[in-house]
């Protein structure tokens, strides 16, 4: 983990309230698919907002991440509101990520709306790595769809929107299990109420281990002040540093609530 002041490349909307900042700088290290940035949103705000990493690409002179974001307070507008040049103060990588497994060649992918932050990256590395992917995108009008023109090319791509208004109608866990029978793994994520959804499907039944990405407020994003605790079968966990990837089956998710 390193702190880095990162110049900014570009910062657009590229959904109805959904920013992606493209960042450069030569200190960036390697990450992994799940893990996340505390990002420093000016010093009118004092707390980093926890931000998972959407894209990390070699490029020369140094390397391009990417972090998407929703605006929703006064941190993420500050952010929505600078400009190319600029610098952003980041502490990163963080957490522990996704891991895929280099002898499943077909994975299934769950984003439930801005979920879609963390899947692109490991989608992006599961395509360069070879194996088969499958995406299931899922949200609330077609609107609010991630485009698709920005997804890697070799992926097989499935909307799911609860108005109708593009691909299949409904929610992303009324489909999901057709769709776990040809996967070797599968990885999500999206909103707790989803993954409370995805929990009770699953209940007893013999499939497949599914590894989400949790978010949760976070106060120090590095264990310090465990905000973040969270009860799982083997006991309380930190989200910022035991996850945010974690077994699906393994959260006692009736008692979510921080602790």
């Amino acid at each position: 983990m390193k702190q880095i002041l990162a110049t900014i490349i570009n910062n657009s909307e590229v959904m109805p309230g959904v920013y992606q900042v493209e960042l450069e700088s030569a200190e960036f290290e390697p990450a992994q698919p799940g893990q996340f940035a505390m990002v420093g949103c000016g010093e009118e705000n004092l707390l980093r907002r926890p931000m998972s990493i959407h894209r990390l690409s070699n490029k020369a002179g140094g390397t391009e991440l990417a972090l998407l974001y929703k605006v929703v307070g006064k941190g993420t507008q500050w952010l929505s509101e600078r400009q190319p040049g600029e610098k952003l103060d980041l502490l990163l990588p963080l957490g522990n990520g996704f891991a895929i497994n280099p002898a499943s060649p077909n994975l299934l992918l769950l984003a439930g709306g801005i979920g879609i932050a963390p899947i692109y990256f490991l989608a992006q590395r599961a395509v360069k790595e070879g194996h088969s992917v499958r995406l299931v995108l899922g949200t609330q009008t077609a609107r609010q769809l991630y485009p698709p023109k920005l997804l890697p090319p070799e992926i097989e791509l499935i909307t799911v929107t609860e108005d109708g208004s593009a691909g299949k109608k409904g929610l992303l866990t009324d489909y999901w299990l057709e769709f776990t029978k040809s996967a070797d793994q599968v990885f999500a994520c999206g909103p707790v109420a989803m993954y409370q959804a995805m929990a009770r499907q699953i209940s007893g039944l013999n499939r497949k281990p599914v590894h989400i990405s949790l978010e949760v407020r976070m106060g120090c994003g590095l264990g310090i002040c465990y905000s973040c605790t969270i009860k799982t079968k083997q006991g309380l966990k930190q989200v910022c540093t035991d996850g945010p990837v974690f077994a699906l089956a393994d959260i006692l998710w009736g008692e979510l609530g921080l602790v």
